[in-house]
């Protein structure tokens, strides 16, 4: 038997099997409406890209305007990206209220030329009927229907009826083959797109309060990602704030940001940066792991951070006697009781390297005010090459962050010094032979100081910078002097431009000197933290310098932590400074088969009794099975011939030959991956207690669909 032909520029290309759902009677609603909502994306394509050549054409090079104009084309671009990502798909889906009304939900709102509403955001409060009912709180539907897209053609949809009778006969009523038949899709090298199939659990964690800590507690397969993903796209929609601000999304790993990097741009989000701990500092990329455990340890408690404050702290002393300053206008004194107001005037946060510049500049400033009448510039050498400029060198020095730590770790009784209360045995395992020799728990320390002590090149870029205003602003004097020499107009309009705010408006400094900017530093207005049971004390200080509203989703499950996790969620963040933390778990295992669970569980009980195992909703069919060592690359060429599309995992091999449908990994790097087929080698070997038993249950939960054991 064949499919039925599709209908002229209809969605629906159904197969054979699911012929009877191209019932008109059944169809002809979504129908008509797809047709109005082709229609309307066509026209508003075109609009798009007749508005954005328009706002490209104006003629705004700086000020507001251009800065106003700039957003006006992001916003156009954002609008055109999804209209090019997207066309009819946008559509998830449509509800029918008690009253017959039908409303359809899409990734973003779109609204007809005629005002009708076509597409319902899936985030505003229109939507949340679709995802929160169930047949227990149906919230005012009396069905739904989900649809499955393969480019612009629905290939199946389902009708879930909310109550009881409301669905008819309907060959499409099926309560839960959305949802099923959509876990045991084949993978690919990105994470699926689910929105259409969000569940009433996790709908109602994507929408909570923005504010606090919220924590997504769950174990495999339960959606925490997916949870944590859409949570962000619904606050950015929800809060404007949130998408000014900016949003970062930190990941365990690149492979894992890569599996993930489709999901925000599919939800119609394209500004969201996202990173691993390492990226935080240029250090990160070429860190090694810690071999000692003892090091490990006290790094990860903070020891560190501790002795990098102290340090800076020792370097910003005021001089306690006076200093003499000579200049060709005159002589003063810059007193012990000037120096301590000098050096407590800087801004409240800014870093040792911008409260030095400051102090600077009012220092200059208190001088120039007891003298008569100096030459600014040259005042500012003058006492840069005098006593005072040496004495306030010394006193409050232009520091290195990396220099700091560096200094730490290599100076045994620099160290002390600076961390009294650390022993003979801690400052042993804290410092070594080459200091710059980076570890990975050497991190938290670099980035500490990188926010205490700033950049160290910003005094030479400033200086720059003044030298480059000092030489405009001596052409424009001299341009402006011609100019009146020539005017010889009634009015004198050119005298207007002895005006000191006349020729400050002529200066342009869009050329001028400056650093780039450090797009990780933040602050951000939230943070996703993704498998964040396996953060130490020290690392959540390099998340929580970026956020300072404490405004967070973290990701994890305490029985994926490889260093153990006694503690509950709330007692662990409170240690780090987190107070205003709420608990969301998530208790059902949606991707991992019943037949891998059944091995997983028993694997992880035997090192944590206690540990969160979630119960799967779906059975694959296929036992676990074993192989030995030597059957792998056949059992892999074999499954690849079998299946078309799908992807699977070696873990435990990392001599096994990888390529585009067989990823090689470790257990670490697996985490939060998924894949149809992964092969276990020699798991046994992978260590005892509980980092071994986490790394087995971490590996043994990556798979969908079948498990393969090779000891």
């Amino acid at each position: 038997m064949t499919a039925a032909p599709a209908l002229p520029d209809s969605p629906f290309d159904l197969p054979p099997e699911r012929d009877a759902k191209r019932d008109p009677r059944l169809i002809a609603d979504d129908e008509a409406f797809f047709a109005r909502l082709t229609a309307h994306l066509a026209a508003s394509a075109e609009r798009l890209e007749r508005e954005r050549a328009a706002t490209l054409l104006r003629d705004e090079d700086a000020g507001e305007e251009a800065m106003e104009r700039d957003r006006e084309v992001r916003r156009l671009n954002a609008e055109l990206s999804l209209l090019r990502r997207y066309g009819r798909d946008l559509c998830l889906g449509r509800a029918v209220a008690a009253d017959g009304t039908i409303t359809y939900i899409g990734r973003a709102g779109i609204t007809g030329g005629d005002g009708e509403r076509l597409l319902v955001d899936w985030r505003s409060p229109a939507a949340e009927p679709f995802f929160a009912a169930t047949l227990r709180d149906p919230r005012g539907l009396v069905s739904r229907r989900r649809y499955r897209w393969h480019g612009d053609r629905i290939v199946d949809y389902w009708d879930e009826e909310l109550v009881p009778g409301a669905g008819g006969a309907s060959p499409a009523l099926d309560d839960q083959s959305a949802f099923i038949s959509g876990l045991g899709a084949d993978r690919s090298s990105r994470m699926r797109d689910v929105l259409g199939t969000i569940q009433a659990d996790q709908d109602a964690i994507i929408r909570s309060a923005t504010s606090g800590t919220l924590v997504v507690d769950g174990g495999p397969g339960t959606g925490k990602t997916v949870v944590a993903l859409h949570r962000t796209a619904y606050l950015m929609f929800a809060d404007p704030g949130v998408r000014r601000r900016g949003v970062l999304v930190i990941g365990p790993s690149h492979r894992y940001l890569d599996y993930v990097a489709d999901v925000l741009p599919d939800l119609g989000e394209e500004g969201v940066r996202m990173c691993t701990l390492r990226d935080l500092v240029p250090e990160g990329a070429t860190a090694v792991a810690e071999a000692d455990a003892e090091t490990r340890r006290l790094k990860a408690s903070g020891a560190l951070e501790a002795a990098v404050l102290a340090a800076v702290a020792g370097y910003e002393q005021p001089p306690r006697h006076p200093v003499p300053v000579a200049t060709p206008w005159g002589q003063t004194v810059v007193t012990a009781s000037d120096w301590a107001d000098l050096f407590a005037a800087p801004e409240p946060g800014a870093t040792h390297n911008e409260a030095r510049t400051q102090i600077w500049d009012e220092l200059v400033d208190l001088v120039a005010d007891r003298l008569e009448d100096p030459e600014p510039e040259l005042l500012r050498e003058v006492l840069r090459t005098g006593e005072v400029g040496r004495t306030f060198r010394r006193a409050w020095p232009l520091l290195d962050p990396v220099g700091v730590v560096a200094d730490l770790l290599g100076f045994p009784d620099h160290l002390r010094r600076c961390a009294p209360a650390l022993g003979d045995d801690a400052v042993a395992a804290l410092t070594r032979t080459d200091p710059r020799a980076w570890t990975v728990a050497d991190l938290p320390a670099l980035d500490l100081a990188r926010h205490r002590i700033g950049d160290p090149d910003r005094e030479r870029v400033e200086r720059r910078r003044r030298a480059q205003l000092a030489a405009q602003r001596e052409t424009m004097s001299r341009v402006v002097d011609d100019l009146i020499a020539g005017d010889d107009s009634d009015l004198l309009l050119s005298t207007m431009l002895r005006g000191a705010d006349a020729q400050e408006s002529l200066i342009d400094d869009a050329g001028f000197a400056a650093l780039p900017p450090d797009e990780l530093a933040g602050p951000f207005s939230h943070v996703v933290v993704d498998e964040a049971q396996e953060l130490t004390d020290a690392e959540w200080g390099m998340v929580l310098r970026r956020v300072p509203g404490r405004s967070l989703t973290v990701v994890g499950d305490r029985a994926q932590a490889r260093d153990g996790f006694p503690e509950s969620w709330e007692e662990r963040l409170a240690r780090v400074g987190l107070t205003r933390v709420a608990l969301a778990p998530l208790s059902v295992n949606y991707r991992t088969p019943r037949e891998v669970m059944a091995e997983a569980e028993p694997a992880i009980r035997a090192a944590l009794p206690d540990a969160n195992v979630p119960e799967s909703i779906r059975s694959s069919g296929l036992p676990v099975r074993r192989i030995r060592p030597d059957e792998v690359a056949a059992t892999l060429e074999r499954w690849l011939a079998e299946h078309e599309s799908g992807v699977a995992c070696v873990i435990g091999d990392p001599g096994h030959p990888a390529s585009p449908r067989v990823a090689v990994l470790t257990p670490e790097s697996a985490k939060g991956l998924e894949f149809d087929l992964v092969v276990l080698v020699r798991p046994d070997a992978w260590g005892e207690g509980i980092a071994g038993a986490v790394d087995r249950y971490v590996a043994m939960t990556r798979s969908t669909r079948e498990l393969v054991i090779a000891a």
